[in-house]
């Protein structure tokens, strides 16, 4: 099923970027005086296959799912904390949902792997299982989990487009998930565990150098620097993780636009590249999160993230602060003034 997805894959529409990027320098402004902001519009051009972009319905798929690697202390809470941040999402109370509902954005808590047989009001359950094994033991998940995780991405995509969400952004929850995306990481990138391990939401020196051994440790047993990239999240990589490559790959296959979170998300997206090459021309950046894999994830996707806040607080907050920063751009895009209607000579490339 994932080999047949690879052929529906097409490049951005060339046409609609040119037409707007011509819509950009008729406006009355110096010639591309919001940088980053600009190409971003033409690129959402091109993903959508239209230079006419009206506002869009937003939302935040969060991917919550725990990670059995947590049994050897690489964090510093245990799995329960997963459950009741998902509870907290259900209510609309943690902190992306605060943000989001700021902006008139929706937020959509999914389990795809929490540790618990609870049932959740106002989370979607699309579980693949309870959490994933511990990787210095066995491999995270089995082919079969993996391709229904990444398989629960790219649905979620298509659904949310049928219901009219128009710009998707990457949410993710699940204690010990900045380890396996730290494994993920190291093994793509084929570096250093200490190159790309970074503290996580907040371990000490000990538990850093705990955390770092135990990525080490996984790449050497699996000789995960010259494995492929399904190979890579079946051994070391989260369910959620999992979950965000589908929803990447269903960005490019429903044509959605895809705005990246932190690491976690970042990661996936990579998965998702090298899976599917072409993918990352339909992903958004949004911040360079403070963990160490932030630059070198980015350089390997050709992404240049706009936000540099030294955030590292996930969840998604970083691409709703994204969703902001477009809905600004577009409201400059699709209503300021020409140089037409000014009655002014219009600035030349």
């Amino acid at each position: 099923m994932l080999q047949e997805m690879l052929q529906q894959i097409s490049p951005l529409d060339s046409a609609a970027m040119e037409t707007a990027r011509q819509h950009w320098d008729a406006i009355a402004k110096p010639l591309h005086s919001l940088g980053r902001l600009e190409d971003l519009v033409v690129q959402l051009a091109g993903i959508t296959g239209t230079a006419n972009l009206p506002p869009r319905k937003k939302a935040v798929l969060i991917f919550c799912a725990d990670n059995g690697i947590v049994e050897e202390g690489v964090s510093q809470t245990g799995q329960e904390v997963t459950l009741a941040v998902a509870k907290s999402m259900a209510r609309k109370g943690s902190s992306v949902c605060k943000m989001a509902q700021s902006i008139g954005a929706e937020t959509i808590p999914v389990d795809i792997g929490i540790n618990s047989e609870e049932s959740i009001p106002g989370v979607l359950d699309r579980k693949v299982r309870p959490g994933t094994r511990n990787f210095l033991k066995e491999p995270t998940m089995t082919e079969e989990e993996t391709v229904r995780a990444i398989v629960t991405g790219i649905e979620l995509v298509r659904e949310c487009k049928e219901k009219g969400y128009g710009i998707l952004a990457t949410g993710e929850m699940g204690i010990g998930n900045t380890t396996t995306s730290s494994a993920v990481t190291a093994a793509l990138l084929q570096c250093e565990a200490e190159e790309v391990t970074g503290r996580g939401a907040g371990l000490t020196d000990q538990g850093l150098t705990r955390k770092q051994q135990v990525v080490r440790t996984a790449l050497e047993t699996y000789d995960l620097w010259h494995a492929d990239a399904f190979t890579v999240l079946q051994t070391v990589g989260g369910l959620d993780i999992a979950g965000l490559t589908g929803m990447c790959i269903g960005g490019a296959l429903w044509h959605i636009p895809i705005v990246l979170d932190g690491v976690i998300s970042m990661a996936a997206a990579l998965v998702a590249e090298r899976l599917f090459p072409g993918v990352r021309e339909y992903l958004i950046p949004s911040h360079q999160g403070k963990e160490p894999a932030a630059v070198k994830l980015a350089d390997a996707l050709q992404l240049s993230p706009v936000i540099h806040a030294g955030m590292a607080l996930g969840e998604g907050t970083g691409a709703v602060m994204m969703f902001t920063l477009l809905d600004m751009a577009m409201s400059i895009y699709g209503q300021s003034a020409t140089f037409s209607e000014i009655e002014v000579e219009q600035y030349r490339r």
